[in-house]
C-alpha cells in the first residue's frame, strides 16, 4: 500500500560536510531535511544521513551527544541509513586497528586512509550496481574501504577490485561522496529505501 505521508530525512550535523547531502536532498526533492545535533531531533527521523568528515570525532560526539544508543535503535527497527566515507566507517562493526566509538550496525570491517593521505583525493567513475545507467561519479578524499563482508550484506561497488559501496537490508553505505557531484542518483536510492520503509510501516 502507497503512503502520502512526507517524510524527514536526518542528516547528522555534528561534524564534516553535512551541508553538501542537505543541498543534494533538498534538489532532489520530496522530504524535509533536518540538521541532527541530539537525540531529540533524532526522533522526527524517517531516515538518517552520517556524513563524510573525521570518523573518531564524529563517533565522539555521537557518544558526548547521546545519540548512539538511540540512533542505533531506530536502525535497528528499521529505520534507513545512509553513511558516506566517514559514515561508513562508523557504521562498521569493525574497524582494522581502532576502537574509537562507533554504531556497528553493519556486517563489515573496513580499513581507514585506505586510498592515502588527503593530498590523495582523487575522483573515479564508479559501476553501482542498484543503478541503471552511466557509472556513478565518486569523490574519494581520505576514504576508507571495505576489507570483509559477512552476513547479508550486498557488494554495491568496487573501485580497482577494493569495495566501495555495500546495502545491508535498510543500511547504505560508500566509501566515497556523491554528494559532492551532480549525480544525485545514489541519494534517490536512498529515499527509495526510505519510501519502502515507510510503505512497509503503514501496511496493516
Amino acid at each position: 500500500m502507497q503512503t502520502d505521508k512526507a517524510f524527514t530525512i536526518g542528516i547528522l550535523a555534528l561534524q564534516g560536510d553535512y551541508e553538501a547531502h542537505k543541498r543534494m536532498i533538498d534538489q532532489i526533492g520530496g522530504a524535509v531535511t533536518v540538521l541532527v545535533r541530539s537525540a531529540e531531533e533524532l526522533q522526527k527521523c524517517d531516515g538518517m544521513i552520517i556524513p563524510g568528515g573525521e570518523s573518531t570525532t564524529i563517533g565522539k560526539l555521537l557518544d558526548k551527544h547521546g545519540i548512539i544508543d538511540p540512533l542505533i535503535h531506530k536502525v535497528q527497527d528499521g529505520m534507513p541509513l545512509y553513511g558516506t566515507c566517514a559514515g561508513m566507517i562508523l557504521m562498521a562493526k569493525e574497524i582494522e586497528g581502532s576502537e574509537q566509538p562507533r554504531l556497528g550496525v553493519t556486517n563489515i570491517s573496513v580499513a581507514r586512509n585506505a586510498f592515502g593521505r588527503q593530498v590523495d583525493s582523487f575522483e573515479a567513475k564508479i559501476p553501482f550496481s542498484s543503478l541503471e545507467g552511466k557509472p556513478v561519479e565518486g569523490v574519494f578524499i581520505r576514504a576508507p574501504y571495505v576489507t570483509k563482508t559477512w552476513g547479508e550484506v550486498e557488494i554495491l561497488a568496487k573501485y580497482q577490485d577494493k569495495i566501495v559501496g555495500i546495502r545491508e537490508r535498510n543500511m547504505l553505505a560508500t566509501a566515497f561522496h556523491p554528494e559532492l557531484t551532480s549525480d544525485t542518483r545514489v541519494h534517490e536510492l536512498f529515499l527509495e529505501m526510505v519510501r519502502s520503509a515507510m510503505r512497509g510501516r503503514s501496511k496493516p
